[in-house]
């Protein structure tokens, strides 16, 4: 006799498809759920390490940026000590000047003229004094002309003086006069008397 089976089993193979999907759908979503997470993982790390690279970064910036602040400090430090060192050298340069200004002064100084008063601003010295004649004031505006030292003499004032009376009795009229004149080698001095 043949074997009839009259179970159900369309049914059953139907419920272990079933089963075998929602197996294969479990396995699916946890190996998703897997790769999601190793996913989560790797970027999380990745972050982390670009977070502590820009930590670094920012150390060090704040190094450097100390370093820049100390460089900035050192060459203020140094233009300011070098501007003090060119004043020093300026007047120690220009020491001597002085002496070969009143040198020159005396030497420019025809006779029969005398200073009473002698002014330095900057380039120009004012001159005040007094003088025999006419004549010796205009010597000695020629004398400071052809000076090497001296340059554009200009008389601002001459004014006729009281009669005075010498030593052997002889009366002569002397003439104050006031004048400028402008100091042109002492630039050129100041380099070569600097040792």
């Amino acid at each position: 006799m043949a074997n009839i089976n009259l179970l159900p089993w369309r049914e059953k193979e139907r419920e272990r498809r079933k089963k075998a999907f929602f197996a294969m759908l479990g396995g699916a979503a946890a190996l998703a759920g897997a790769i999601l997470g190793a996913g989560h993982l790797y970027m999380q790390n990745e972050i982390n390490n670009q977070n502590a690279r820009n930590a670094y970064l920012q150390e060090q910036i704040a190094v450097l940026d100390n370093k820049i602040a100390e460089i900035r400090n050192l060459q203020d430090q140094k233009r300011a000590l070098t501007e003090r060192m060119a004043v020093i050298q300026d007047l120690q340069g220009r020491r001597p000047v002085i002496v070969r200004l009143f040198d020159e002064l005396v030497r420019t100084l025809p006779e029969g003229v005398y200073y009473d008063r002698v002014t330095r601003t900057g380039d120009l010295i004012s001159l005040e004094g007094v003088a025999d004649s006419n004549n010796r004031v205009s010597t000695l505006m020629r004398y400071l002309e052809d000076s090497e030292w001296f340059a554009e003499p200009s008389l601002r004032q001459i004014t006729a003086a009281q009669t005075v009376t010498g030593v052997d009795g002889q009366q002569t009229a002397s003439n104050a006069f006031q004048l400028n004149v402008r100091v042109t080698a002492g630039d050129a001095t100041d380099e070569e008397a600097t040792p």
